[in-house]
């Protein structure tokens, strides 16, 4: 398992919205002293993240999972190694009125920015929210994850309506950078759902918080 977890502030005497208002800026600057994507190509970092992921998702036939930006883990070559495999990839897209949507991954060149400050989205007919119950594996971002599987994202909200509509039995994997990886417990509230396994550029890794982990 990836060593030296990082500690975080101790943020038990606040709320657990005040304590991820203030986690987050922490770790998105944090993140941002990783190096972003290369315009071409990937790194051995990229190719790495590449391989472990594919592991995890070895014989799914549908994976949802999402186009990075920035700082974040790429996912750039892992779509494209998944859909190259045929296995048919859903990616987060906004339908009408902004509804939370999927839409299918039909190559790298065909996705395009629709709106400013979005991630890139593929331009086919946006599917509802509970086509992610069609996944056989949900490979979600992550501003960090602690050893339990408590997850802080960016605070948007996609993944705690979305994740609810999995089915049953279908693991959640968190993409993150290995010092991502938090000593816990991160803040939760009712809503907030775990998930069960870690990618990194090192490895994979079921948590301990995992209804799948061993004597789980």
């Amino acid at each position: 398992m990836t060593d030296g977890a990082r500690t975080l502030p101790d943020t038990s005497r606040l709320s657990a919205d005040d304590a991820k208002e203030t986690l987050r800026p922490l770790l998105r600057a944090h993140r941002r002293s990783h190096h972003p994507h290369p315009e071409r190509g990937h790194s051995r970092i990229c190719e790495e993240l590449t391989e472990h992921a594919l592991q995890a998702v070895d014989g799914s036939r549908s994976v949802a999972a999402f186009v990075s930006t920035g700082a974040e883990p790429c996912t750039r070559l892992l779509l494209e190694r998944l859909h190259e495999r045929g296995v048919r990839v859903l990616l987060p897209a906004l339908g009408p009125q902004l509804a939370r949507c999927w839409s299918q991954f039909q190559g790298d060149e065909d996705l395009c920015t629709r709106a400013p400050g979005r991630p890139p989205e593929p331009s086919g007919e946006p599917l509802p929210a509970r086509a992610v119950a069609q996944a056989d594996a949900l490979i979600v971002p992550a501003l960090a994850v602690d050893r339990g599987g408590r997850r802080l994202g960016q605070g948007g909200g996609w993944y705690d309506r979305m994740l609810p509509l999995r089915r049953d039995g279908v693991l959640t994997f968190a993409l993150l950078h290995p010092d991502e990886l938090v000593e816990g417990p991160l803040p939760t509230e009712e809503h907030d759902e775990r998930v069960d396994a870690v990618i990194t550029a090192q490895e994979w890794f079921l948590l301990e918080g995992s209804r799948f982990a061993a004597g789980a």
